[in-house]
């Protein structure tokens, strides 16, 4: 009983997280983030995936921590125009963009420190 109770409540709060990611990625915010010259980290993700949820905490504290970069987000399964846009296959993904240019590339990255590290361009 204890087990199934767990795997309840490990399932609602990974789909809480999933569910409240949805898509903040629109081609005339990601051109004016370009154009002022923002550093733009754009994000990948489904719902029915784990990594993505793990993705998406350490980039909802990177929101926080850095406070002049553009965080952009879109489903890849019901987003498949934004992924053919930015030639992203996977759903954990993480693009980022500096000075109109593509910086930095990663699949299934959840280790913080080396996601922060691309973000800083380090």
């Amino acid at each position: 009983m204890k087990k199934i109770i767990l795997l309840t409540l490990l399932f609602f709060s990974l789909s809480s997280v999933s569910f409240g990611k949805g898509t903040t990625f629109t081609n005339e915010v990601f051109k004016d983030a370009q154009i002022s010259g923002k550093t733009v980290v754009i994000n990948s993700w489904n719902k029915t995936c784990g990594t993505c949820a793990k993705q998406v905490i350490i980039l909802n504290q990177a929101k926080k921590d850095f406070e002049n970069v553009v965080f952009l987000s879109y489903e890849q399964t019901k987003d498949k125009d934004i992924a053919k846009l930015l030639n992203i296959d996977y759903w954990t993904t993480i693009v980022i963009y500096k000075n109109n240019k593509e910086v930095s590339r990663s699949i299934g990255q959840t280790n913080k420190a080396k996601i922060y590290s691309q973000i800083a361009g380090n």
